[in-house]
């Protein structure tokens, strides 16, 4: 089976994801009244009347939330649900869930343990609820009337959206706050702006963004090795993070590293008094520690680094 992403596409800006642009949603609503304007003159007397209140239901319907509902093909919701490899240890949030798509697709398709819908549309919601009555997956699909800025998402282990990438930007500290390392963020059509996707892909003309929320590193780590002690300083943007690593063998900048949620792996020389000694890192993080391994000259040691204040 194949999901469909349900989305309110947010034409705004502000605190709240279901404001939108003024003057935008003002050249839409132009827009829409004039085509229901002619739709009305060329349609034949005696239907007009009936033609012209359907036209101006669907107008109004559209616009109920000033957020237009745009539903996401269903290849798209399949690639988007492989791509963050969906599966039974997962809990799903979708964020504007519409009629419940994604998360009935994520519970039904792929198995996942939970899944959560929000929205501001109750009828939406209701017909979410209907849905996965309907197949029996109501024990495991939630759905909420929600502000998906008022509400708590942080057990989600993947993140599902499809809002403008303001809205997207305006979402991204609480992901990278709230959200444990590792959860995946995955986006139809709208990017994070500076925060580059680790992966990104087309599927039948759209685009698909996956971030993985990785772990804060930045900061001052140490280990000793027989004695000698190693330093690992390191800035953090986002998933990139540069730094010095200084050992008794000499220093090595570094650049063009990434965490991938919780690991941190890299492979450098210490270089000092003319000699190039060979260092592997691989890590995983726990808050302010991490557990790894670290091949110097070929001997590897397995160690808990330890961040200092």
């Amino acid at each position: 089976m194949r999901k469909t992403s349900h989305r309110k596409l947010d034409i705004i800006s502000g605190n709240n994801a279901r404001r939108r642009n003024k003057s935008d949603m003002k050249v839409f609503k132009q827009i829409s009244a004039a085509l229901v304007l002619t739709l009305w003159a060329i349609t034949p007397t005696g239907a007009q009347e009936s033609t012209s209140e359907k036209a101006i239901k669907a107008f109004n319907d559209f616009f109920k939330f000033d957020v237009p509902y745009v539903p996401t093909p269903p290849e798209v919701v399949e690639a988007m649900l492989e791509l963050a490899e969906a599966g039974p240890e997962d809990t799903v949030y979708d964020l504007g869930s519409g009629d419940g798509r994604i998360v009935i697709a994520a519970v039904r398709d792929f198995g996942v343990k939970k899944g959560v819908g929000m929205d501001l549309d109750k009828d939406l919601i209701a017909q979410a609820r209907t849905n996965a009555k309907s197949i029996g997956i109501d024990d495991r699909a939630e759905f909420h009337i929600s502000d998906i800025f008022a509400t708590d998402f942080s057990d989600a282990t993947i993140l599902t959206l499809y809002l403008l990438e303001k809205i997207n930007v305006q979402l991204r500290p609480r992901i990278l706050d709230e959200l444990r390392p590792g959860t995946r963020v995955v986006s139809h059509q709208f990017s994070m702006r500076d925060w580059i996707p680790d992966v990104a892909i087309n599927e039948r003309g759209r685009r698909i963004y996956m971030w993985i929320v990785p772990a804060k590193m930045a900061g001052t780590w140490t280990w000793s090795i027989g004695g000698e002690k190693y330093s690992l300083e390191l800035t953090q943007k986002f998933q990139e993070v540069f730094g010095t690593l200084k050992g008794p063998g000499g220093t090595a900048e570094l650049n063009e590293i990434r965490v991938r949620g919780t690991a941190l792996d890299f492979e450098t020389d210490l270089r000092g008094n003319g000699t190039a000694i060979p260092i592997a890192f691989k890590g995983i993080n726990a808050g302010d520690t991490t557990k790894a391994t670290v091949t110097v000259n070929g001997q590897t040691h397995t160690l808990t680094a330890m961040r200092t204040p």
